[in-house]
């Protein structure tokens, strides 16, 4: 029976609880797993073509899990307090819903493409129309617990921490769609020998791109006071260790993806001691351009005593700074400077 007070049921259910937020985000956790899983299964030469793989297998039982929580508590909703289904759903995750909806045309279209074009090859997986739809599908659901959190009050951090996990899931999606420049998997400025005129220009551009993809969200939670400590090397580590796993290229890769850990670690005692904050302007950009040049210098540490670093010092310092004045510049996007 609905209440006769639907306004005060609409109020209490509008915010998702713990359990729903944890659930959410360990089900897109299966569901980012699923993705790097057949990533990883194409940069091995594991698929052929065909729709029914067992990496499809897992990211499709992903995708349906986190659907049925999202459609069956939206449900839920309707069926127990007599409200619509927008109202129905908890803040944050409406959007979710919609993503639902991209997998649920965007799986038909997929197969449609397959008959109509072929299947996609190497980088050609990446740019295809139906993926990119997929992947939009993915962002909107694995971002749920995120929206959710910025929509109430700052709690503790175990209570934060679906909303740092939701962050990493979605930096992860938008690094493996820029998969072809990201550092890790590339391994920009490796080597003994002279590097390449072109490999070197996307490298550093690559470099730069990856330093924003990083940096940005995180800023944009510091902005918000809700980036609990360690919750750097969370997202920055579980990323690293994703694109690292797409292509697995020996101990080098592993050495990148620890010293990258090492130094989002390192960066988190910075910004204790330097305290980032609203309040603190000068300290806030010191930090945003200290995050992506750390992080970048760290890589080429790990470069230097594995396999030595192609590039000249001009190069690989350059790219570092650069990569800070990104975060720099990113600072006054996130957190523009009052005007008189």
């Amino acid at each position: 029976m609905p209440s006769s007070n639907p306004r005060a049921l609409i109020a209490a259910g509008s915010r998702s609880g713990a359990r729903f937020d944890w659930a959410a985000t360990a089900l897109a956790a299966i569901f980012t797993g699923g993705v790097f899983l057949d990533g990883w299964a194409h940069t091995h030469g594991r698929v052929d073509d065909t729709f029914f793989t067992p990496w499809h297998a897992v990211l499709y039982a992903g995708f349906l899990a986190t659907a049925l929580l999202l459609v069956g508590r939206a449900a839920w909703g309707v069926a127990r307090q007599g409200v619509a289904w927008r109202r129905a759903t908890p803040a944050g995750y409406g959007l979710a819903l919609v993503g639902v909806a991209c997998w649920v045309v965007g799986g038909p279209f997929d197969a449609l493409w397959h008959d109509a074009f072929g299947f996609e090859a190497d980088v050609e997986a990446l740019m295809s129309p139906a993926h990119a739809l997929l992947a939009l599908g993915f962002g909107l659901m694995a971002s749920g617990p995120l929206r959710a959190a910025l929509q109430r009050p700052p709690q503790g951090a175990w209570r934060e921490m679906p909303m740092v996990l939701s962050l990493t899931f979605v930096v992860s999606i938008l690094t493996f769609f820029t998969q072809i420049a990201h550092p890790i998997p590339n391994l920009w400025g490796a080597g003994r020998g002279p590097a390449s005129h072109a490999l070197t220009e996307l490298g550093i551009a690559g470099s730069l791109l990856s330093a924003a993809i990083l940096t940005a969200p995180l800023l944009l939670l510091l902005r918000h006071g809700r980036l609990p400590v360690g919750s750097t090397a969370i997202v920055v580590g579980l990323n690293a260790f994703a694109m690292g796993f797409l292509y697995d290229q020996g101990r080098y890769p592993r050495l990148v993806v620890a010293a990258t850990v090492v130094g989002a670690l390192a960066l988190d005692l910075l910004r204790a001691v330097m305290r980032p904050e609203v309040s603190r302007p000068r300290a806030f950009r010191t930090f945003a351009c200290a995050l992506p040049a750390g992080l970048t210098v760290a890589y080429f540490v790990a470069l230097a005593a594995s396999t030595g670093i192609a590039w000249s010092t001009h190069l690989w310092v350059g790219v570092s700074v650069f990569a800070g004045v990104v975060g720099w510049l990113l600072s006054y996007l996130i957190l523009p400077p009052r005007l008189a």
